[in-house]
């Protein structure tokens, strides 16, 4: 099977439907941040269903704010924030996955980060970023610079490590023999 060919969908072929819109979209995305865009992967050149933009760190909150209040964009979802570990520098991939309701399309973002670096939090655009980066630092480690409550989400407080990163060993297991001590700040 050619993991090239368009994938059936329930709202059929997005390359199809979307195409020309996502390439209007990266014209003018690069025509406004140039050298922020490092790298950008469309279907179907790359075996992705929607367009992956990378883009700089220092950026992606420009990039982000564009995307979700620029005429003709209108990404006023953000659907997802997760990452992968890539076990090379940089380490980790942050992964902003997006949709417009106007448009009923999907666009998805990527920032590279190294290990111990900070990724500008989304909380000021989006108020559900506090979530979703909450569970990216908590599985991964990744910090969000700015971010404000940037604590554990899933896992006990007195968890060691971050289980989905590659070198966590597989069977990393932790028991705590009592509950997890209550935050008195929390009770206020």
């Amino acid at each position: 099977m050619d993991v090239r060919q368009p994938i059936a969908t329930n709202g059929g072929d997005w390359l199809t439907k979307f195409g020309e819109l996502w390439k209007k979209q990266l014209t003018q995305i690069n025509e406004s941040f140039g050298s922020s865009v490092q790298e950008v992967r469309m279907p179907p050149e790359y075996p992705t269903d929607v367009p992956i933009i990378y883009v700089q760190k220092e950026s992606i909150i420009d990039v982000l704010k564009f995307l979700k209040e620029q005429p003709g964009f209108e990404y006023g979802f953000l659907a997802d924030i997760t990452a992968t570990d890539e076990e090379i520098d940089p380490r980790f991939e942050v992964v902003y996955n997006l949709f417009s309701h106007q448009h009923k399309c999907r666009i998805r973002l990527k920032v590279r980060v190294s290990e111990g670096e900070e990724v500008p939090t989304a909380t000021s655009i989006w108020l559900g970023a506090n979530w979703a980066e909450r569970e990216v630092f908590d599985m991964y480690g990744v910090k969000f610079k700015g971010h404000p409550d940037l604590r554990r989400i899933l896992m006990d407080s007195r968890w060691v490590g971050h289980p989905l990163r590659k070198d966590y060993p597989l069977r990393g297991y932790q028991l705590f023999t009592d509950s997890e001590p209550v935050d008195p700040t929390l009770l206020e």
